[in-house]
């Protein structure tokens, strides 16, 4: 990746586990993503080839169709529309990049699950609840909930672990009012990308949003329901009662806890298999959702 912060009137902000993030005035920011992987909140030293490139066509794709339910911070993913100062870096950002509107960030980061499974099914299996929130008893691993439940997270800082909270701790953080706009929003996300994906022969077992207030509206920012913020399964193969087969990085996490690592930095190298596997299942799920060839995504 190239650093922009050189070229005059562009401001690097951060660098997330994933992205590099440019303000290029007070208004404007840009959002490049990368094709650098994490997992257990450590960034691999391997990169997925076009990883950058299948996040930014994921969520453009699903701006598109949740546009109405809410509002959302990108302005364009085409380089043609990005300002004269950024094109000489064209081969570069097309297709990994995104032009957005700058956001007063929440902190809290909101997730619907519809299944049982990650640190939800570890709660449960700890306590029958996940988030707090009481689930019925007997429910196995992967298990379809009753109704989507929301759990919110506190946003993690780089090499943290985001920590699971519940609502009343939410609204502590945000205020009640703002707290269940956030709520409904997520949950009718949800619902609208689960059903979309089941039609696809996808199951979206839970994902994870990030909001900001943007002209005192909320308003979606962030990748939006891609496979590093998402559990996808395949619908075909869905079977309740163990992990299952994934279109997400799972696949890198179950291949790293075959390892003695303890899992702190450095994260170890990923062999080609694994690479190329990953990638893979990548792709395979954004042409899967999108219906489009990922051959042909530009921005």
């Amino acid at each position: 990746m190239i650093d922009l912060s050189a070229l005059g009137g562009v401001t690097r902000l951060g660098s997330g586990k994933v992205r590099e993030i440019y303000a290029l005035d007070e208004q404007h920011l840009l959002l490049v993503a990368s094709d650098r992987i994490s997992a257990f909140d450590v960034v691999m030293p391997t990169p997925i080839p076009d990883k950058g490139k299948v996040l930014t066509a994921m969520t453009a794709f699903w701006l598109d169709h949740l546009a109405g339910v809410v509002p959302d911070h990108r302005i364009s993913t085409d380089v043609a529309d990005f300002p004269t100062a950024l094109r000489e870096h064209a081969d570069v950002l097309r297709g990994r990049s995104m032009l957005c509107r700058r956001a007063d960030v929440l902190p809290v980061e909101c997730v619907a699950r519809g299944y049982l499974a990650g640190s939800g099914w570890k709660e449960y299996r700890a306590g029958g609840t996940v988030c707090g929130i009481e689930l019925p008893g007997g429910l196995q691993e992967s298990a379809q909930l009753p109704e989507p439940i929301f759990t919110p997270a506190t946003k993690a800082e780089l090499g943290e672990h985001d920590e699971n909270i519940s609502f009343e701790r939410m609204t502590d953080i945000v205020g009640v009012d703002l707290a269940k706009r956030l709520r409904d929003i997520t949950l009718g996300l949800y619902a609208a990308a689960s059903a979309h994906a089941r039609g696809r022969g996808i199951i979206l077992a839970d994902t994870k949003f990030e909001f900001g207030i943007v002209d005192a509206e909320v308003t979606l920012i962030d990748e939006v329901l891609t496979p590093d913020s998402s559990r996808f399964w395949p619908a075909d193969d869905y079977e309740v009662g163990h992990p299952q087969a994934s279109f997400d990085k799972q696949y890198v996490r179950d291949w790293l806890e075959t390892l003695d690592w303890d899992k702190t930095p450095p994260g170890p190298a990923l062999p080609d298999e694994i690479v190329a596997g990953t990638r893979r299942r990548y792709v395979d799920a954004y042409e899967r959702l999108s219906g489009c060839s990922f051959d042909e995504w530009s921005g």
